[in-house]
């Protein structure tokens, strides 16, 4: 399947987004997925466009479901809190960093 440069666009900030449909494409889902998962929260759309972040985020819970088991509930709790643990940690080097650097 190939695809135009109307599957893609910039944002005003720059960033790259990508349709639904390309999303569905890279992922090995439906765009009835990516649609509910927009719809429940799971990922972050901007109208009907999405962040490449976001179609990565959805071939991680796709992978959770399959490898894992996990439901989509489950999956995106995963990938929250490994968010959050990773953002925890940055924070802790952070203030490592600046301690060691006062001494």
């Amino acid at each position: 399947m190939s695809f135009s440069l109307s599957t893609t666009v910039v944002s005003l900030e720059g960033d790259q987004l990508y349709t639904f449909e390309y999303a569905a494409w890279v992922t090995e889902t439906s765009v009835m997925l990516v649609k509910v998962y927009v719809e429940l929260g799971v990922i972050e759309a901007i109208g009907s466009m999405l962040h490449q972040r976001e179609i990565a985020r959805i071939a991680q819970i796709q992978r959770l479901r399959q490898d894992l088991g996990l439901n989509l509930v489950g999956a995106a709790m995963v990938l929250d809190m490994a968010n959050e643990i990773a953002q925890l940690r940055a924070q802790l080097k952070a203030y490592q960093s600046d301690r060691s650097n006062a001494l």
